[in-house]
Protein backbone atom coordinates (compact mmCIF):
# COMPACT_ATOMS: atom_id res chain seq x y z
CA UNK A 1 0.00 0.00 0.00
CA UNK A 2 1.46 3.15 -0.70
CA UNK A 3 2.53 6.06 1.54
CA UNK A 4 0.41 8.53 1.21
CA UNK A 5 1.00 12.27 2.28
CA UNK A 6 -0.65 15.81 2.20
CA UNK A 7 1.14 19.27 3.40
CA UNK A 8 0.01 21.12 6.03
CA UNK A 9 0.47 24.77 6.05
CA UNK A 10 3.79 25.98 5.13
CA UNK A 11 2.52 27.34 1.47
CA UNK A 12 5.14 29.43 0.77
CA UNK A 13 7.99 27.91 2.07
CA UNK A 14 9.25 24.91 -0.23
CA UNK A 15 12.23 24.38 2.81
CA UNK A 16 9.94 24.06 5.65
CA UNK A 17 6.98 21.73 5.08
CA UNK A 18 5.11 19.73 7.36
CA UNK A 19 3.66 16.42 5.91
CA UNK A 20 0.70 14.46 7.54
CA UNK A 21 1.01 10.56 6.89
CA UNK A 22 -2.18 8.55 6.98
CA UNK A 23 -2.36 5.34 8.87
CA UNK A 24 1.38 6.19 9.85
CA UNK A 25 3.03 5.82 13.11
CA UNK A 26 6.36 5.66 15.26
CA UNK A 27 7.75 2.73 13.04
CA UNK A 28 7.80 5.18 9.93
CA UNK A 29 8.07 8.15 12.08
CA UNK A 30 11.38 6.89 13.80
CA UNK A 31 13.01 5.01 10.94
CA UNK A 32 12.80 7.84 8.41
CA UNK A 33 13.85 10.49 10.58
CA UNK A 34 16.81 8.59 11.71
CA UNK A 35 17.63 8.34 8.13
CA UNK A 36 16.57 12.19 7.04
CA UNK A 37 18.96 13.79 10.35
CA UNK A 38 22.26 12.84 8.59
CA UNK A 39 21.29 14.66 5.20
CA UNK A 40 24.03 17.93 5.12
CA UNK A 41 21.20 20.30 4.22
CA UNK A 42 18.55 18.75 7.02
CA UNK A 43 18.45 21.84 9.85
CA UNK A 44 15.21 20.52 11.29
CA UNK A 45 13.71 16.62 10.92
CA UNK A 46 11.21 15.68 13.73
CA UNK A 47 7.46 14.28 13.79
CA UNK A 48 4.99 13.37 15.92
CA UNK A 49 1.88 11.43 16.28
CA UNK A 50 -0.82 14.19 17.66
CA UNK A 51 -2.96 11.49 19.84
CA UNK A 52 -2.68 7.60 19.80
CA UNK A 53 -6.30 7.16 19.32
CA UNK A 54 -5.63 8.78 15.54
CA UNK A 55 -3.25 6.84 13.23
CA UNK A 56 -1.57 10.01 11.50
CA UNK A 57 1.76 10.91 11.56
CA UNK A 58 3.23 14.48 10.72
CA UNK A 59 6.37 14.79 10.12
CA UNK A 60 8.32 17.95 9.74
CA UNK A 61 11.21 18.78 7.28
CA UNK A 62 13.03 22.02 7.59
CA UNK A 63 16.28 22.67 5.12
CA UNK A 64 18.37 24.85 4.24
CA UNK A 65 16.42 27.33 1.25
CA UNK A 66 18.85 25.35 -1.53
CA UNK A 67 17.04 22.48 -1.18
CA UNK A 68 13.16 21.91 -0.96
CA UNK A 69 11.52 19.13 1.90
CA UNK A 70 9.82 17.25 -0.56
CA UNK A 71 12.94 16.81 -2.50
CA UNK A 72 14.28 15.18 0.84
CA UNK A 73 11.16 13.64 2.03
CA UNK A 74 11.46 11.61 -1.27
CA UNK A 75 15.20 10.70 -0.73
CA UNK A 76 14.35 9.44 2.33
CA UNK A 77 11.62 7.58 1.52
CA UNK A 78 13.81 6.24 -1.48
CA UNK A 79 16.82 5.52 1.36
CA UNK A 80 14.85 3.47 3.95
CA UNK A 81 13.29 1.22 0.98
CA UNK A 82 17.28 0.76 -0.03
CA UNK A 83 17.61 -0.36 3.69
CA UNK A 84 14.60 -2.34 3.87
CA UNK A 85 15.54 -4.46 0.52
CA UNK A 86 19.02 -4.89 1.99
CA UNK A 87 17.83 -6.26 5.27
CA UNK A 88 15.55 -8.61 3.77
CA UNK A 89 18.30 -10.28 1.22
CA UNK A 90 20.43 -10.62 4.06
CA UNK A 91 17.97 -12.10 6.09
CA UNK A 92 16.56 -14.67 3.26
CA UNK A 93 20.35 -15.45 2.66
CA UNK A 94 21.41 -16.00 6.45
CA UNK A 95 18.04 -18.70 5.93
CA UNK A 96 18.93 -19.90 3.28
CA UNK A 97 22.68 -20.89 4.28
CA UNK A 98 20.90 -22.90 7.90
CA UNK A 99 19.78 -25.13 5.76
Amino acid sequence: MPLIAELAGDENMDNCRTFVFQNEGHTLGNALRSIIVRYPDVVFVGYTIPHPAESTMNFRIQTTRSVRAIDVLRRGLQDLERVCDTTLDKFDEAMRSRR
